[in-house]
């Protein structure tokens, strides 16, 4: 017997048009947003969200969780800009949560712009990319995490160290936050700040214990 079912169609993407990744000239003209996945050492596998600062590489956000959808990124976005002050531009892939109608209407209220790379182009994303693989190899890939709260414990303390003590040869063998002051002429700015109450030693050795 025939039936009559009608085809889904899938949506369509709108052109993605190139733009060349240049370093913008001050703070908070673009920030780059992707994620990452893992899994904890039970088989739980874990994501996190990633943002950084294009301007000087500066980690703005890594946030871990096992479900992070496009409510779930507004809410971080909101909470990030709270302190640091709001973007112009985000470079985001194609992925479901960055194409979300929810993150477009957000960023239509807050006036800015969702920059979207080519699909299957990540280099277009070059500077989150670096990042990621930083991120990757340093925390992700070198410990094994039992909880969430460990892996967020961990990328934390990594995003203060990756600030401010890291040199990076693209900033001129400086720290992102070197970077910012001394280009900024500026003694202070909005970024993470440290848990006076812990080094990076006694955090390292907390969260693989």
């Amino acid at each position: 017997m025939g039936l009559n079912l009608r085809r889904k169609r899938k949506k369509r993407l709108p052109a993605r048009i190139m733009e060349p990744l240049l370093q913008p000239i001050r703070p908070n003209v673009t920030w780059s947003m992707d994620f990452m996945h893992d899994t904890l050492a039970n088989g739980i596998n874990f994501r996190s969200l990633n943002i950084i600062d294009d301007y000087n590489r500066e980690a703005l956000c890594i946030t871990v969780d096992t479900s992070l959808p496009s409510k779930r990124v507004i809410r971080e976005l909101d909470q990030l800009i709270a302190w640091r002050g709001q973007p112009a531009k985000i470079r985001v892939d194609n992925g479901p949560e960055f194409i979300a109608e929810a993150l477009n209407q957000w960023s239509k209220y807050r006036d800015i712009e969702i920059k979207f790379i080519e699909k299957g182009k990540p280099h277009q994303n070059g500077f989150m990319e670096r990042f990621n693989r930083s991120f990757r190899e340093e925390v992700l890939d070198a410990y094994q995490f039992s909880r969430l709260s460990e892996a967020q414990v961990m990328s934390t303390a990594w995003m203060w160290v990756y600030n401010n003590q890291r040199p990076h040869k693209s900033l001129g063998y400086r720290s992102p936050m070197d970077f910012l002051k001394w280009h900024q002429q500026v003694e202070e700015y909005p970024t993470i700040e440290k848990d006076d109450l812990f080094d990076w030693k006694m955090l390292v050795e907390n969260v693989t214990n």
